[in-house]
């Protein structure tokens, strides 16, 4: 910075500092002397016929990003299909498209044929094994009157009764339905029969039904996470299986918004920044965070994929939606900003005129040629890294004629970096 006015105090310094930290920015040459220069009109009535109209140099926000075309999509992570595990009849569904669920709530009851053969292995089993204790019991009370090996035998028979209870209470796992054996153990056959024939159906479910059907083929869907119904292919009376989906549950509060930025670009984007999004169907800006940036460029675009995460709590939120994103890779709060018709470009060094601090009272109406460096620019401001403060008066209108003064006056002797020959 050159200048009377222009010497930075410790905050301006530190701004400064924190400024070029951030990314390389453009140097001027240090061996041009233009900043020593200076326009001087013969009044101030012939600076103002020349058109010469100055503006303070002020403190504004500035931000700087990259931008990128988006899409805003649910979370993958937090979407389930569901099919029903067994092929069987709907009996009767609870949930539809558009409903609220939780973790646990019934989607649909399914009548499927092999649910009711699995329970009815098990209470065979259990049948087998307590018949076969009852024989280990009355051999033990019996004094020795039955010989040992009798007594070998009937408790191996009590061993393999209780693996086959073990395997028919995990086959009923397998279908959705968990049932450990300590469950089981101790019952009697008509207790576990009314267990087993609302096995997995929640209670409150089962108050409607008792009374009402004897079945004990029914299998359950349950939503295994909260969120909401988004499709719903199933209807009562139809017959389904394992490979068909039937229920699209979908956690509508978390959203994925993933950007397409340039190969050349993607280096300055780091996982934790801010990322905003404007959606094409006139949404309110959509703010997130980047959590995650690919390791590869798409084979045929070129672009790298970067997704950050948003939440939506209200629910208000479109997935599916295409707009314009950034990734805001720097912003502060009050940058030392001028208009953009106020910096110029000599040939080596960006430049603004900067009235004199004794304009309005010095018979000599003077404007310095002031070398500044530039940081973040956008369609009205440009920040201004180094060169002048806030509160002093840069050209803006008219600042043309200042630079075409100042050029032809450099012709005539030539400059340190652009010397005459």
């Amino acid at each position: 910075a050159h200048g009377a006015n222009s010497v930075p105090n410790a905050t301006e310094l530190e701004r400064i500092r924190k400024v070029l930290d951030y990314s390389p920015r453009a140097t001027n040459n240090p061996n041009c002397k233009t900043h020593q220069r200076r326009i001087q009109f013969a009044t101030e009535e012939d600076a103002d016929k020349s058109g010469v109209v100055v503006e303070p140099v002020w403190t504004a926000p500035v931000t700087e990003f990259l931008s990128a075309p988006g899409e805003l999509g649910y979370d993958q992570t937090k979407i389930t299909h569901l099919s029903t595990r067994l092929p069987g009849t709907v009996w009767k569904v609870y949930k539809h498209l558009g409903d609220d669920v939780v973790a646990g709530d019934l989607l649909a009851l399914v009548d499927a044929a092999d649910v009711g053969k699995a329970k009815a292995e098990l209470l065979q089993a259990m049948a087998s094994l307590q018949v076969r204790q009852q024989s280990v019991a009355s051999i033990k009370e019996s004094g020795g009157a039955v010989a040992a090996t009798k007594l070998r035998e009937a408790e191996a028979s009590v061993q393999e009764a209780e693996i086959r209870v073990d395997a028919a209470c995990q086959a009923l796992t397998n279908f959705g339905l968990p049932l450990q054996v300590a469950d089981v153990l101790g019952k009697s056959p008509e207790k576990l029969k009314g267990q087993l024939q609302w096995l997995g159906v929640p209670a409150t479910v089962v108050k409607t039904l008792e009374g009402k059907t004897s079945t004990t083929n029914l299998l359950p869907m349950l939503a295994p996470m909260k969120g909401k119904v988004m499709s719903r292919d199933i209807v009562a009376g139809e017959v389904v299986d394992s490979t068909r989906i039937v229920f699209e549950i979908v956690d509508t509060t978390s959203l994925w918004l993933t950007l397409e930025l340039r190969n050349e670009e993607s280096v300055q984007a780091k996982i934790g920044q801010k990322v905003v999004f404007q959606p094409d169907n006139g949404q309110p800006e959509i703010s997130g965070t980047l959590a995650w940036k690919s390791p590869q460029s798409d084979l045929k675009t070129r672009t790298v994929k970067i997704r950050a995460d948003v939440t939506d709590t209200e629910q208000k939120l479109v997935a599916n939606t295409f707009g314009q994103g950034k990734v805001i890779l720097r912003e502060d709060p009050k940058s030392v900003t001028v208009p953009n018709s106020a910096v110029h470009w000599d040939g080596c060094c960006n430049l603004v005129f900067v009235r004199d601090r004794n304009y309005l009272k010095s018979p000599y109406k003077v404007f310095h040629v002031r070398k500044v460096r530039l940081g973040a620019k956008d369609d009205k401001q440009t920040e201004i890294i180094a060169g002048v403060l806030p509160g002093e008066l840069v050209v803006t209108k008219g600042s043309g004629l200042l630079l075409t003064e100042l050029l032809r006056a450099g012709l005539g002797e030539g400059c340190a970096c652009h010397p005459k020959k």
